[in-house]
């Protein structure tokens, strides 16, 4: 039986309860990899890799889903000067597992950007793309402004996720 893999790439900066409402829906795939962007392709500000990949695995220990994996495969294929595509990503992940369906999710803001994505045309008749946009409106967009105004943010993530942020002081103004 071949196995069904769904890629979902993401900031993780941090995880939020959007990041979870997406990923409770894709129960019906044998393995979810969580794959942290390594180098944004657009250049966005992220904290780093290495705490986002911990607040990562804390959020799947949260979240209890058999089916989900932290992946640091973006920082393996990674060159310094470069960013990591979805297209490297997957032609990677492919390498890997060659007899695997290999489906790419999207949220709603990377769905209707997909076509300034490397390679996308290319993306599109390799393998399978899936939208699926998030059901609870929480970004970690949302979780870094409570941070900068010192607000409550603890109901806008999971539990470990939110002591960690606190205990380690990420995302502190100043």
């Amino acid at each position: 039986m071949t196995a069904s893999i769904a890629v979902f790439g993401s900031a993780f900066n941090p995880p939020s309860l959007g990041h979870k409402s997406v990923l409770e829906r894709l129960a019906h795939f044998d393995q979810v990899l969580l794959l942290p962007s390594y180098h944004h392709a657009w250049g966005k500000q992220m904290l780093d890799y290495d705490a986002r990949c911990e607040m990562v695995e804390a959020f799947i220990e949260d979240l209890g889903l058999p089916n989900l994996q932290l992946s640091r495969l973006e920082e393996e294929i990674a060159s310094e000067s470069t960013p990591v595509t979805t297209f490297a990503v997957l032609e990677a992940l492919e390498l890997r597992h060659p007899d695997a369906n290999l489906t790419f999710v999207v949220g709603p803001d990377n769905f209707l950007n997909f076509g300034k994505f490397y390679k996308s045309d290319e993306i599109l008749h390799r393998w399978q793309i899936l939208a699926c946009p998030e059901t609870v409106p929480v970004r970690s967009t949302k979780i870094r402004e409570h941070l900068i105004n010192s607000r409550n943010f603890s109901h806008l993530t999971t539990e470990k996720v939110a002591k960690m942020i606190v205990n380690k002081g990420w995302y502190r103004s100043g």
